[in-house]
């Protein structure tokens, strides 16, 4: 069963659930423009950035949560105002969780052109109020962009992101983590001078506790999978995750998908590899270090997530089609053994990209932007039980 629930996180009102109905934002000319969504203790908690009809360099990061899974959805407060916000698809806003405390991140304008440094904030109070954090980098020089943040059940808060080129002329992967709630960062860390320049990143926290991190590569180009088993101490690479062999001379622009649930990996990749191409689901039961065969998803499938709970995953992605873009998904109910078809959630005739979903108490919670012509975008939401 689909439960669909279609809103607009920007309204100003407490938001209800209306099936297959979306409610309006006071500005129809206002869009969303990034967002991103996690859950915790039972919680759904999402970040967005609204860009105003008025006033275009504007960009306002909202926040919100929902107690019942994605149906009901708190009046939103403002966590920053950002003329100089770096923000797209890809390189997204970033929000994480655990109880009272929350951090955001995001990339604001340097000196350099479409190049910047990170800007933090942090809230004590389940994000009533917000306040001015550190910079996780150490320093606001060169660029810091494609952010991923985590929390852990320890109150650890976890971030990485793409440095600038190393002396071999590649970006590296850096990280850094908070003991305080995201007010302080330690020393940040190196974890590969060699990766792919533009590709999102993707921590998970396993079942064990460990920390993980699933990048993109250099060479090959494919998916990689750090790993730190003491709260982000050291760190080890420990496996390619489909191990396709793709050599390119260019960077994809599509990072992966990774969830844990009982001690298993569950990951969604692509590759451009010629005759190969396109999005492929892999597991791993032995914490990451060997995995499955990959299991082709779809050809033309790109940007994925993926979520899981016991035995139960779910794929989404966005796929061109005859309408521009769609977002679909399959899932699973025996670990990664049987797919159901994939079916499209969002609306005939629009561009819609770029799918986030998490496993809730309620199921699973899907959201994407969705756009028709050269409307504003809105951030879209499903519920999928």
């Amino acid at each position: 069963m689909v439960c669909i629930v279609i809103l607009l996180l920007s309204a100003c009102v407490n938001l209800q659930p209306l099936l297959t109905t979306r409610l309006m934002m006071p500005n129809d000319s206002d869009e969303i423009i990034s967002f991103d969504v996690t859950e915790d203790n039972g919680f759904v908690h999402a970040l967005y950035v609204v860009r105003t009809s008025k006033n275009s360099h504007r960009a306002i990061i909202r926040y919100s949560f929902s107690k019942d899974g994605g149906e009901h959805w708190t009046s939103p407060s403002d966590v920053g105002d950002e003329i100089n916000l770096i923000s797209y698809q890809g390189n997204d806003v970033q929000l994480a969780v655990e109880g009272n405390n929350l951090v955001a991140i995001w990339q604001i304008k340097g000196e350099l052109p479409g190049m910047g440094p990170m800007a933090s904030r942090y809230s004590h109070d389940g994000g009533k109020t917000w306040f001015f954090g550190e910079n996780p980098a150490g320093d606001n020089n060169g660029d810091q962009a494609h952010i991923d943040l985590i929390a852990d059940d320890k109150g650890i808060f976890h971030v990485v992101w793409l440095a600038d080129p190393e002396e071999n002329g590649r970006q590296s992967i850096r990280y850094a983590r908070s003991l305080d709630g995201g007010e302080h960062w330690q020393a940040s860390q190196k974890l590969d001078d060699s990766t792919c320049s533009c590709c999102w990143n993707t921590l998970v926290v396993s079942s064990t506790g460990d920390i993980n991190v699933l990048y993109r590569d250099m060479q090959p180009r494919d998916m990689a999978l750090m790993q730190s088993t003491d709260q982000g101490e050291a760190w080890h690479r420990i496996s390619t995750v489909g191990d396709f062999k793709w050599q390119f001379d260019g960077c994809p622009h599509i990072g992966g998908g990774l969830a844990n649930a009982e001690g298993v990996f569950y990951s969604s990749v692509w590759t451009g590899l010629e005759g190969k191409a396109g999005l492929y689901f892999l597991k791993s039961g032995d914490n990451g270090k060997g995995w499955s065969a990959p299991v082709p998803l779809g050809r033309m499938a790109s940007h994925s997530d993926i979520a899981a709970n016991k035995n139960k995953v779910v794929v989404i992605w966005d796929e061109i089609d005859q309408e521009g873009s769609s977002v679909y998904s399959a899932k699973s109910l025996d670990g990664g053994t049987t797919w159901t078809t994939p079916s499209r959630l969002s609306s005939v005739g629009k561009m819609a990209v770029f799918p986030r979903i998490v496993s809730t108490a309620q199921g699973f919670l899907a959201m994407w932007t969705e756009t028709r012509s050269k409307q504003p975008a809105q951030l879209m939401i499903k519920i999928l039980d």
